[in-house]
Order: C-alpha cells, then sequence, then structure tokens
C-alpha cells in the first residue's frame, strides 16, 4: 500500500506500460529551453555586445551629423594637445569686434594633426578658422567641445602698438 505523502512507488507496485517513455526519447522534465542552454551567450550579448554596438552607432552619427558650419576670425590664444588616453587637440582664440573692446573667448577642438600645426603657424597673426559644430559627440574622447575646426585662413598680422 501507498502512503499518501510519499510520492515515491512502493515496492508491491506494478508499474504501467502506459506510463513508460519509449526507449531514447527524453522527458519533458529533462528537455532544456534554448535560453536555459545559452544562457551565458544571451548575457554577453545583452549586456556586452548591444551597449557595444548602441555607443559604435551614436559615436558613427555624432561624429558624422552636422548642426552647422562656419568661420569665426580672431587671434588664436592657445593650441595644445590634451588628454590622458585620448589626445585631442584643444584651443581658444580671442573674437574682439572693436579694438580694445574686452575680447570673446571661443573653445574649439581640432581632430586633424596637420590642421593643429597650421593653426600653430599662425601664432600673433588674425585668422578664420572654419569650424562645423556637431553637438551630439558621445565623449570628450573625440573632442572636448562641440566646435571642429577643419580649416584656417590667414587673414591679417596683429596690430602693433603705438
Amino acid at each position: 500500500m501507498r502512503d499518501p505523502i510519499d510520492p515515491t512507488p512502493s515496492s508491491d507496485a506494478v508499474p504501467s506500460p502506459l506510463l513508460e517513455e519509449p526507449a531514447g526519447a527524453t522527458s519533458s522534465a529533462t528537455k532544456r529551453t534554448f535560453a536555459r542552454r545559452h544562457w551565458g551567450k544571451l548575457t554577453l550579448a545583452a549586456f556586452i555586445i548591444a551597449p557595444t554596438i548602441v555607443f559604435a552607432l551614436w559615436a558613427a552619427i555624432g561624429l558624422n551629423f552636422i548642426y552647422s558650419s562656419g568661420e569665426r576670425a580672431g587671434f588664436v590664444q592657445k593650441v595644445s594637445r590634451k588628454g590622458w588616453l585620448c589626445k585631442t587637440w584643444e584651443g581658444e582664440m580671442a573674437i574682439s569686434t572693436i579694438p580694445g573692446s574686452m575680447p570673446q573667448l571661443w573653445s574649439f577642438s581640432v581632430r586633424s594633426d596637420s590642421v593643429a600645426a597650421a593653426i600653430e603657424a599662425t601664432n600673433g597673426k588674425r585668422v578664420v578658422l572654419e569650424y562645423e559644430e556637431k553637438p551630439w559627440v558621445p565623449t570628450t574622447c573625440f573632442g572636448e567641445t562641440k566646435y571642429f575646426v577643419k580649416g584656417v585662413r590667414v587673414v591679417g598680422d596683429a596690430p602693433q602698438p603705438q
């Protein structure tokens, strides 16, 4: 006789041939779902690969989308290569509309070494910088500002003090 609390069959119970599984078949209890079999791979994809793809798309769109472009004229105050891991050229230009007035400082980034060298060569001269504004650049690794200079043109020398 079987104990109603103990689910194990007693020795006097006769197994029914209808309840047995055929040889070679797996029971539903041992069958594992796709998610359970590949849990590690799915976790890797969800937490590492997907954010990497999202960041790469964000960077590609941010670096290629130009919100505005134009030119600014003034005197370059400084250009320096900055950064701990990602080195970028960062600079400041003094823009003054009226001689003798307080200049407005405009910060910019340069991605090209040749353009940065051309800007450094214009020390003491009035220049026009051609720039593109890219406001959705994801990190400061590509540049600390949203203004990226792509060209420089000399328009005059610095005024001489009298």
